[in-house]
């Protein structure tokens, strides 16, 4: 879990941005991606849950490695 540290600004009264020291900001950043990647993963993962399969030992036997 991040620790962060925002500032909170008003406009007319109402909660209307939030600052983050830079450092902080870069690590949500990398969460966010990391969890854009994950997502993809399992997107694919799923997606390829029933592809065909060749086992490495036929691949060798039909390139006589």
């Amino acid at each position: 879990m991040i620790t962060l540290n925002p500032s909170i600004l008003e406009h007319d009264g109402k909660k209307a941005f939030v600052v983050l020291p830079y450092e902080e900001f870069q690590k949500v950043r990398e969460e966010l991606e990391d969890y854009e990647v994950l997502k993809d993963l399992r997107a694919a993962k799923t997606e390829e849950m029933n592809a065909p399969v060749t086992l490495l030992s036929s691949v060798r036997e039909e390139l006589n490695i």
